[in-house]
C-alpha cells in the first residue's frame, strides 16, 4: 500500500502543475502528540511557501519522523516516512528566498546545506534564533496554535539519527532504531479562519 501510495505521490510531482500558491494559507499538522497549525505567508519568502504548499497537497509529510529535536534551538522535519517519495525531490533545490523575517519562536524555515541547497527539509525554532538569519534562513511561516504541542516532541534522541540512512530507508531505519520519535499523522492545507 505505500509503495503504491508512494508511486502516486511521485507521478504527482513530474505530471501536474502545481496549483498557485495562495498569498496566506494554513496548514494542520496531526501528530503523534498533538496537533499544531501553521500559517504561511508567501511575501515572507514566495519560493519556500509555494513549494511547501506543493508538498503539503501531496502528502508528503504524513507519516514523518520529527528525526532532529534539538532542546531550546529547533525541531526538524522532511525527510518522507517512504524513501522513494523523498528520491524524486532529493535534487529539486530551490533558489534561495531572500530574509524578510526573524528566525523567532514558532518561525518555521526551510534546512539547507549552503547556498541554493533547499529540498523538503525544514524546521520549527523552539527560541530565538536570529543568528540563522545572516547565514540566508528564510522563514516562510509561523505557528500559530500548538507551540505546546511542539515542544513535547521527543528530543532524546539529538542528533543521531543519521539523515543519509533515513534518505535510503526511511521509516524502516527510524522504527528500528529510533522508535520514540514523535511524527505527523497527517498534514493538510485547512480554511484560513481553522486553527
Amino acid at each position: 500500500m505505500l509503495a503504491a501510495s508512494a508511486l502516486s505521490c511521485a507521478a504527482q510531482t513530474t505530471s501536474q502543475t502545481p496549483a498557485p500558491t495562495p498569498d496566506v494559507y494554513r496548514v494542520k499538522f496531526e501528530t503523534s502528540k498533538g496537533d499544531f497549525t501553521i500559517e504561511v505567508t508567501k511575501s515572507w519568502a514566495p519560493l519556500g511557501a509555494a513549494r511547501f504548499y506543493t508538498l503539503v497537497q501531496r502528502k508528503f509529510y504524513d507519516n514523518a519522523r520529527f528525526f532532529r529535536v534539538i532542546g531550546g534551538f529547533m525541531v526538524q522535519f522532511g525527510l518522507p516516512a517512504d524513501p522513494t517519495v523523498g528520491a524524486v525531490w532529493v535534487n529539486r533545490n530551490l533558489r534561495d528566498d531572500k530574509v524578510t523575517q526573524s528566525n523567532s519562536r514558532g518561525m518555521i524555515t526551510y534546512a539547507m546545506a549552503g547556498p541554493n541547497t533547499r529540498t523538503t527539509q525544514v524546521f520549527i525554532n523552539f527560541g530565538n534564533n536570529a543568528g540563522l538569519n545572516g547565514q540566508g534562513f528564510a522563514p516562510f511561516g509561523k505557528v500559530i496554535e500548538g507551540m505546546d504541542v511542539v515542544d513535547k516532541f521527543y528530543s532524546g534522541y539529538g542528533e543521531s539519527p543519521d539523515q543519509g540512512r533515513i534518505q535510503q530507508l526511511g521509516n524502516k531505519y527510524l522504527e528500528a532504531n529510533f522508535p520514540k520519535l514523535d511524527y505527523i499523522k497527517t498534514a493538510r492545507i485547512v480554511p484560513a479562519d481553522a486553527k
